[in-house]
């Protein structure tokens, strides 16, 4: 099937599987539901070729560029520091001397608020409406499956300040009833994997029971792992109408079992997962 046209809002990709025995659902954050900071690559990417360049290597920028591209998108769903670690081993690889990389996220992260502004000023001054940076239809959908009794999570490799905030901002904090979780700067003590974890252990939840959401190949790999369903969020941002190929042929990798470009089709995808 076509899967960017919208009279199928839903691709299955495998058959057979359901989310009827789900009990609780975790959400990535940017590109799945908040769409504030759309466009991060554009700040991201050409800040880390920059900085390579500078070392006159021997590649061309458009070498550089697609190097980039690759571990960046690699990594997307991570912690925002494995990308600038990434990078400082980079620039190490070409003889430079880099950076701690908590300097590289503190540079991306000041270029990125200054692009970011005016969304969350807006937004914070109540002149534009939530849904204008949300993916279409998720705040009906998270609706939907608060109604179905799922227990909702979101996670996210931004900084847990500022996804805190911009859940604040969009109005979708009260779906989570405070389990929204982000970056901390002590990384290695907050992952995606670790909180799925905990979500086993802790809350007493089977892998099973754990239905995933996300645009970036980690929660997706993680849930699977855990024994998870899976859909991926194959948002083509900031429109998000149709499919983003790239990110589709990335997720399907990683062992999604449904693909969507938005939550717009909520009865067809509410029927896919659930039957």
């Amino acid at each position: 099937m076509d899967s960017s046209n919208l009279d199928h809002p839903i691709e299955r990709l495998h058959p057979h599987v359901s989310a009827k025995r789900a009990r609780v659902a975790l959400f990535d954050f940017d590109g799945t539901l908040s769409l504030i900071r759309s466009g991060w690559e554009q700040v991201m990417i050409p800040m880390m070729v920059e900085t390579l360049s500078a070392l006159k290597s021997a590649e061309s920028e458009q070498q550089l560029y697609t190097l980039v591209e690759e571990f960046v998108g690699l990594l997307t769903g991570e912690q925002t520091i494995y990308q600038m670690m990434e990078l400082a081993r980079q620039v190490e690889l070409r003889g430079g001397k880099p950076l701690d990389p908590l300097e590289y996220k503190k540079e991306y992260h000041d270029r990125l608020m200054e692009r970011i502004r005016d969304r969350r000023e807006t937004l914070r001054r109540g002149e534009v409406s939530p849904e204008e940076y949300l993916v279409p239809g998720a705040r009906a959908f998270l609706e939907a499956l608060r109604s179905r009794d799922l227990t909702l999570y979101c996670a996210s490799g931004t900084d847990q300040v500022y996804t805190l905030e911009e859940a604040r901002l969009l109005q979708i904090d009260q779906y989570f009833d405070g389990r929204i979780y982000g970056a901390l700067d002590d990384y290695k003590s907050f992952s995606k994997e670790i909180l799925i974890q905990k979500m086993i252990s802790s809350a007493g939840y089977r892998g099973e029971e754990l239905l995933g959401f996300g645009d970036g190949y980690v929660e997706i790999k993680n849930v699977k792992e855990a024994g998870g369903v899976t859909v991926g969020v194959a948002t083509e941002e900031p429109e998000c109408r149709k499919v983003n190929e790239w990110k589709r042929k990335r997720l399907a990798g990683m062992g999604a079992d449904f693909i969507v470009p938005n939550f717009l089709g909520r009865e067809q995808i509410l029927e896919a997962l659930f039957g």
